[in-house]
């Protein structure tokens, strides 16, 4: 059996903040009832042009939620804005979010706020990507703090340590199950080559060998191939599931177990008890996988959220009012 989306979310509320009280599933219902409509034409749009933003807007609500919650703080452009931190650097998906606020200001001006777009723009792109369908509340509101310190201290690094991550996850109210399943997020997206080119070294003629022993040999050696010196690893892209990289699937926790996790914070998930059970559990059923993402997304799309009086609702999301 499974529950409404109402009651998964009352049960959650007991584990996470009483702010997430004042949202609601169909927050927009009267004041705006076309927005989750628009936002999902929107995603659909932008991706039948460019597939790989499906993966980039899922990457966008990490990003936003782990610096001071989900308020939008990620999409404001200007000196010293969580932008231009090099953490930052390689997020895209930012004129999608911009392209469904400009059509949703002209049917309700001043309503919908760009957190909101922004996770449930996350959210469609995963539905888009064949994987489950997520009822998430609305009316959060945007932040109007947005600066490049409190990026590094709030973002997993791609060679933290599991009690690194799991410290970072628990500070957001996430538990070990939820940094496991959050983690599957890898089965969609790519990765520039400098993002995990720690793994190898060069050697005195140039060339990269593999130093993490952890790594399958012959995924290391696709890496190497892609990587090659020849190249420049910011700009060179590699699929973070090397088998089903353009559908929302269990495939992530099967690469895991092969060792072709492309981060060293993939692989460091099988060397910990703690985690690896959930690995194998999620490996080898997809449809667990499915219901524990929901759940987990739920979560980590209430981190922090502004409410009632807090915040405003932009009207540009790259600037604050």
């Amino acid at each position: 059996m499974h529950s409404s989306p109402s009651s998964s979310f009352s049960s959650l509320l007991l584990l996470i903040s009483s702010s997430v009280a004042d949202l609601s599933f169909n927050f927009y219902g009267s004041s705006c009832p076309g927005a989750e409509f628009i936002v999902r034409n929107t995603v659909r749009s932008a991706s039948s042009s460019d597939p790989s933003v499906l993966g980039k807007l899922l990457r966008l609500i990490f990003h936003d939620c782990f610096v001071q919650g989900c308020d939008a703080s990620v999409l404001v452009r200007g000196n010293g804005t969580e932008r231009t931190d090099p953490g930052n650097a390689s997020l895209g998906g930012f004129d999608v979010i911009e392209s469904a606020k400009n059509v949703v200001e002209i049917f309700c001006p001043g309503i919908v706020s760009c957190a909101d777009i922004l996770a449930l723009a996350a959210r469609d792109a995963v539905e888009a990507l064949g994987g489950p369908v997520v009822a998430i509340p609305t009316g959060r509101r945007d932040g109007t703090v947005s600066a490049a310190e409190n990026v590094r201290p709030n973002i997993i690094d791609t060679d933290f340590t599991v009690d690194k991550m799991i410290n970072i996850f628990s500070s957001k109210g996430l538990s070990v199950q939820d940094l496991v399943v959050l983690s599957g997020a890898h089965t969609v997206g790519a990765a520039h080559c400098n993002t995990f080119n720690s793994r190898f070294k060069r050697d005195p003629r140039g060339n990269f060998e593999l130093i993490d022993a952890s790594l399958d040999n012959s995924y290391a050696q696709t890496l190497l191939n892609k990587c090659s010196s020849s190249m420049d690893p910011t700009t060179t892209v590699v699929n973070n599931d090397p088998e089903t990289s353009s559908t929302f699937d269990n495939q992530y926790y099967k690469n895991l177990l092969a060792h072709k996790g492309l981060f060293q914070t993939d692989s460091a998930l099988m060397e910990d008890d703690r985690t690896r059970k959930i690995v194998e559990i999620l490996a080898n059923d997809g449809e667990s996988f499915l219901e524990r993402w929901t759940e987990s997304f739920m979560k980590m799309s209430v981190i922090g959220v502004r409410v009632g009086e807090e915040g405003e609702i932009r009207r540009s999301c790259s600037s604050v009012n």
